[in-house]
């Protein structure tokens, strides 16, 4: 395996500000360059904005037009490349209903599972 040289980049959308914080800090703990967002839209311009992001980190539901599914379509449209992890307390995700290569996390969900999964999948690329 070869070792990476630079830091992974890591977008968080959550409408929570304090479960922001708390991913977006412990994500950085662990070594990723974090970016956090508060909304869908907010995250789109984001991912315009820093293509160095490798992996996005979403909750389902969200305020706006767009939830978290609906973003990863998006994101998995635009952004082929874009590891995404999508997350909720309140409704299961089928597979069916997320884009290819997603991957769905209940909450409360195991930071350290959620780390190592970024990890795996950003280095699969």
């Amino acid at each position: 395996m070869i070792a990476r040289s630079q830091k992974i980049a890591v977008l968080v959308v959550e409408d929570e500000f304090l479960i922001r914080m708390d991913i977006a800090e412990s994500l950085e703990r662990a070594g990723f360059i974090v970016h956090e967002a508060g909304n869908a839209r907010d995250a789109i311009k984001i991912l315009v904005d820093n293509p160095d992001i490798e992996a996005m980190f979403t909750d389902v539901d969200m305020p706006g037009g767009m939830d978290g599914v609906k973003l990863a379509a998006f994101a998995r449209d635009r952004w082929p490349p874009l590891k995404i992890i999508i997350t909720s307390g309140y409704r299961r995700v089928t597979a069916q209903e997320m884009p290819a290569e997603c991957r769905f996390f209940d909450n409360p969900y195991n930071l350290n599972s959620v780390i190592t999964t970024i990890r795996e999948m950003t280095v699969a690329k």
